[in-house]
Parts: structure tokens; C-alpha cells; sequence
């Protein structure tokens, strides 16, 4: 999200994603003024995106997930099966029997809230688990089916792949 006076959302994903974006785009196309379109990013990178129009309803979402211009976690953050599932369509992957979620850009106290919102609120097991420098959330081999059980019904078939087996 950007914001100056209003607010706006941009949904960029690789062209490869072009699903997805669409999926998204039909669900806010009434926020937004232009289509998703393919645009060159870095290198050989074809992103494929578009962006909502610049709104004062969306400054609300903006000042909630957006400290001094830092994404970040809302303490009373609720999430979901659909949330959930958009979550990890966007930024989880699989390793072997394993979930994670790619939260490295969140403070550790950050990520620990959501480790227990996964537990507390969906009693999924996760723990942070450390990549490289950073720390991102690793769902427990014993909480993979029912992770799955929640998101399941709100992904799209194309990303199903994430989940092992």
C-alpha cells in the first residue's frame, strides 16, 4: 500500500500469476480504475498487476497495517479462513512435510503474535524458524492437514501445489 491524502493497494504478482491477479482483481475491480496488465520489473522480470485508484476508505487499512511507513502487525489482528488462504497463496510455500509462511519483514515480536494467533484462533502449530538472517513461520508437520482443512476450500486449484502430497 502507498498513501499521501488517500490511500491505494497495489497487486503486482510475476505473469506466471496471472491467475491470481485476475481472482484479485475481480474481487476489488470496483475499487480500481484500470485492468491488470503485464509491465516489465527488473531485469527479465514481467510482473503482471494492476493498482486500486487512490481512496480515502482505503487510509483506514493503511494506517492499520503501515507504521511509519513500515508494514507491520496489528495487535488485534483477526484473521479469516479466507484471509488465511490469501495469506498463504501470496506468501507461503512448502518444504517437504512443512508449511511456511515468508513473514521475514516482520519484527520477531511480530511473528510471535502470529504464531499464537495460528494457535490460539485455528490451534495450528507453528513456530519461527530462521532463514538464512531473518525468521519466518514454520506450520508443524501436525498441523499441515489442518491448515489445509481451513484454507483449502478458499484456494485457488493452481496454487494447491503449495501444500505437499
Amino acid at each position: 500500500m502507498r498513501c499521501k491524502t488517500n490511500a491505494l493497494l497495489e497487486i503486482n504478482h510475476s505473469l506466471e500469476q496471472r491467475f491470481y491477479v485476475d481472482w484479485k482483481y475481480k474481487r476489488l475491480q470496483d475499487l480500481v480504475g484500470t485492468a491488470p496488465k503485464a509491465r516489465k520489473g527488473n531485469g527479465n522480470r514481467v510482473a503482471y498487476r494492476f493498482t486500486t485508484r487512490s481512496l480515502p476508505e482505503l487510509v483506514v487499512f493503511y494506517r492499520r497495517f503501515y507504521l511509519e511507513g513500515r508494514k507491520g502487525v496489528p495487535g488485534d489482528l483477526r484473521l479469516s479462513p479466507l484471509s488465511l488462504a490469501v495469506w498463504f497463496m501470496d506468501d507461503g510455500c512448502r518444504s517437504y512435510r512443512a508449511l511456511y509462511l515468508n513473514t521475514q519483514r516482520f519484527t520477531v515480536l511480530e511473528q510471535r503474535r502470529l504464531v499464537e494467533l495460528l494457535k490460539g484462533r485455528w490451534g495450528i502449530c507453528s513456530a519461527l524458524n530462521r532463514d538464512k538472517q531473518y525468521f519466518r513461520i514454520r506450520i508443524a508437520v501436525e498441523s499441515v492437514s489442518r491448515f489445509r482443512n481451513i484454507t483449502g476450500p478458499h484456494m485457488l486449484s493452481e496454487l494447491m501445489y503449495k501444500f505437499p502430497g
